[in-house]
């Protein structure tokens, strides 16, 4: 049976686990290894991990992270950071990822969604998009390299371009909300999940398993990923790696009327 999933999702900066807001002002978390042996003590669905530094820094994957972190997590695990090629993509998939994550490379280079699919198959294949207002009402773009450059690309059309050229998975990455714990942007959720049928994944925003919660009330069979939920604790946002148990998610997930399927 089909289930949403609740995604812990870890931002690498210079080996380290960070966390930011609106993609800025990283703040050091703890180690990437330690925090996916706890996740694994914990179950979780799956995990994402994204090189923050990469793209921006034009470099290759970290591949003897990726295969480190791949070697200790126990749960599905999807990277994404450097990712610029077919070549790159195999290359992670056969270090045991499961999924590998494409954001700037696709809006740069859309074929590379389709050749990259051709290689490891559309399920392995997960396409972020990175996302502001626009300025206008209910409008928004896309961004790449942390935030700083301004596509002009409508992320609805993107999103039904990815699903054309073979992407197996959208997650939706709201950078307004990035870090500030006060909820989803429900409505470019909403957007983005009317324009395609692609499973999806929504992060930035999430505060509290009520907003988890929430979110699969609306939309159903929906990935629910969140950063500083599961890194941060109480009202001084205390470093601690946590993650609902099951009698928890079972509440979450069953307890939830789902208004759409996908």
């Amino acid at each position: 049976m089909l289930r949403p999933r609740i995604i812990p999702c870890l931002l690498i900066k210079n080996g380290g686990l960070v966390k930011t807001t609106r993609f800025a002002d990283p703040k050091y978390v703890g180690d990437p290894i330690n925090a996916v042996r706890i996740f694994n003590e914990k179950e979780v669905d799956e995990l994402t991990v994204l090189d923050i530094d990469a793209t921006s820094f034009r470099r290759e994957p970290n591949y003897t992270m990726i295969s480190d972190l791949a070697a200790e997590c126990r749960m599905p695990l999807c990277y994404g950071g450097g990712v610029n090629t077919p070549e790159h993509v195999e290359k992670i998939i056969s270090l045991g990822v499961e999924k590998v994550a494409i954001s700037a490379a696709a809006i740069r280079s859309p074929e590379l969604i389709a050749k990259a699919a051709a290689r490891v198959g559309s399920q392995s294949l997960v396409i972020v998009i990175d996302v502001k207002p626009s300025g206008l009402l209910g409008r928004y773009e896309v961004f790449t390299h942390n935030g700083k450059n301004n596509t002009g690309v409508d992320p609805i059309d993107f999103a039904r371009q990815v699903e054309d050229l073979g992407a197996g998975e959208v997650v939706v990455n709201a950078i307004h909300c990035d870090g500030e714990m006060k909820g989803y942007d429900i409505e470019l959720i909403s957007q983005i999940r009317n324009a395609i049928s692609l499973p999806l994944t929504a992060l930035g925003g999430a505060g509290s398993l009520a907003d988890i919660s929430g979110l699969i009330q609306r939309f159903g069979i929906i990935g629910a990923a969140a950063g500083s939920l599961f890194v941060f604790k109480g009202k001084y946002r205390a470093v601690l790696i946590n993650y609902p148990r099951q009698n928890e998610k079972d509440a979450i997930i069953f307890h939830a009327t789902p208004q759409r399927l996908a």
